[in-house]
């Protein structure tokens, strides 16, 4: 945990605590995916913030078990090349364009079977009023989320090789993404009554697809956000280091006389790089925040040489 990106663990955190005041209050009569889970927009117990509170609510163990390792297994390494806000943005865009997509479907089975035209309505045997009907249809979980950071990993990692169990050799991730579009469409396709919510799925896809192409077309407003604290600060680092290797001696015309050979100060200098290269890919790799006391004073150090 303690090598987990701070985002993630937090989302990870969230979940799990809001999974056990479920079953907690669920023993107390309190039904909290009745509270907080995303109804059809026109039943009586919807609430506009329950496309933010849906998704962080889970129906059992197994639901909230896979969610939340496939947002730890690729969501540490999307917070690593975002940074947390940006990685949390997108989180949770992907999470209301899931509610959304679904929220459109159960528009469209609405009106498809007009169901606005009958009083009560027969389900499973129970007949119940049509207000009470529609009321059931509540979703819950992080899962459109996911799915958004499965396509983020699949866009940014194309050809990274994965072991996917039961298959005996790696996919390629954008392969991987393929066959869960694929699934997830033919799952949709042949009808209700497996309780999950396919198209919720795709939809966190569409919309994490559609923002990772506009922070492409305008890659300002995606470094708005960051990759991590202080990224502009350390390529404009980089990037002046890379100039002084390319010119080494440009730097001594505006220092006092050194003492030391031209051999021995370029030597100085070489190791000097390698150690502030090594820095910035740690920051690349773990964040700022996992740099030691003594390589963040060495970041500010050269900061102010440069």
């Amino acid at each position: 945990m303690n090598n987990m990106p701070s985002m993630t663990k937090n989302l990870l955190i969230v979940n799990f605590l809001a999974f056990v005041a479920t079953w907690v209050l669920q023993t107390r009569g309190i039904d909290l995916a009745s509270l907080f889970g995303l109804h059809f927009f026109l039943a009586s117990d919807f609430h506009i913030y329950q496309f933010f509170t849906y998704m962080f609510l889970h129906g059992g163990f197994a639901h909230i078990f896979f969610n939340m390792f496939a947002l730890w297994m690729f969501g540490s390494v999307i917070e690593r090349v975002w940074g947390p806000k940006k990685f949390l943005f997108y989180y949770i865009v992907c999470g209301i364009g899931a509610g959304i997509i679904q929220e459109l479907v159960q528009y469209a089975d609405y009106t498809i079977q007009g169901i606005s035209a009958y009083q009560y309505v027969n389900a499973g045997g129970v007949q119940m009023t049509t207000g009470a009907y529609i009321n059931l249809w509540t979703t819950i979980g992080a899962s459109g989320a996911v799915y958004g950071i499965l396509l983020a990993f699949g866009m940014i990692f194309p050809n990274e090789r994965l072991f996917i169990i039961p298959f005996p050799f790696p996919i390629k991730a954008k392969w991987l993404i393929v066959g869960y579009i694929g699934i997830e469409l033919f799952s949709a396709m042949s009808g209700p009554g497996d309780g999950v919510a396919h198209m919720a799925h795709l939809g966190g896809m569409l919309f994490g697809y559609l923002l990772i192409r506009y922070w492409q077309k305008h890659p300002d407003s995606s470094q708005n956000f960051g990759r991590y604290q202080g990224q502009e600060f350390f390529d404009n680092l980089r990037h002046r280091y890379e100039q002084h290797r390319q010119h080494p001696k440009m730097k001594a015309e505006h220092t006092n006389p050194r003492t030391e050979s031209d051999e021995e100060y370029n030597a100085r200098k070489h190791k000097n790089q390698e150690e502030i290269d090594a820095i910035l890919d740690k920051i690349r790799k773990s964040g700022y925040d996992s740099l030691t006391k003594e390589e963040k004073q060495k970041l500010f150090d050269q900061s102010r040489e440069s």
